[in-house]
């Protein structure tokens, strides 16, 4: 029986890949970049070419159940992939943007394989050593970049339910730390907890005056929607 040949690379004509095949390509994505509270995680992964993994899309497209089955798959097939993140803390002092741009180098240079370009899901690439070419709308038109954005996605999914375990009364098991109207009446009910983003406008808008204009960074905290 043939092995079915997968488009690594769907929605890109080959003309217009940034690479060519003696590159090793890995694609990267982040989650958690809107929320008000817990770290940003990203995730780079290098396909293997022999090990093709069915149902790969954008992890906001993906129930959670089916995340779930296909982050170990990616994990057993890929040829390497890799997890980092940086803390609430990170993000208070440095902003968001930067913040989710070194989970991404992190979890680049986290990978038991050298890339030599990675693809990077959105219209900024983090500042590395190998070349950075970003595509928008990348995790659903590049293989390796929705397999990022489901790692990314399932492993912060999991970081929020424990921080639940530590924080129970605001309920981030539910919205993951996004600012739903749940999140943002048990944040006006409770105040801010340890692991809040304190440089975000609705956790500052709950700190005393003193401490809220002590606070330095950008608010890049753009997207306040429901969690995926």
């Amino acid at each position: 029986m043939r092995t079915k040949k997968v488009n690594f690379y769907p929605g890109l004509k080959k003309s217009a890949y940034p690479f060519t095949p003696d590159d090793i390509v890995c694609g990267v994505d982040e989650a958690g970049r809107g929320p008000l509270a817990g770290p940003v995680f990203a995730a780079a992964v290098i396909l293997h070419p022999d090990r093709p993994i069915e149902g790969l899309r954008d992890s906001k497209k993906l129930s959670a159940e089916k995340r779930e089955a296909l982050a170990p798959q990616i994990k057993q097939y890929a040829l390497a992939w890799a997890i980092a993140e940086c803390s609430h803390e990170e993000i208070d002092s440095i902003n968001i943007l930067q913040a989710t741009m070194l989970a991404m180098r992190r979890a680049v240079e986290a990978l038991s394989t050298i890339p030599t370009i990675a693809l990077i899901d959105g219209n900024r690439s983090p500042v590395m050593q190998i070349r950075c070419h970003p595509i928008i709308e990348g995790d659903d038109k590049v293989h390796a970049i929705s397999a990022a954005s489901i790692l990314a996605k399932t492993a912060r999914d999991a970081a929020l339910v424990a921080l639940h375990e530590l924080y129970p009364q605001y309920g981030f098991d539910q919205h993951k730390g996004y600012g739903t109207a749940m999140h943002l009446e048990r944040l006006r009910e409770h105040g801010a907890c340890p692991v809040h983003r304190r440089s975000f406008a609705p956790v500052r808008a709950t700190l005393p005056v003193s401490v809220a204009n002590t606070i330095v960074g950008m608010d890049m905290s753009f997207d306040f929607g429901e969690a995926a």
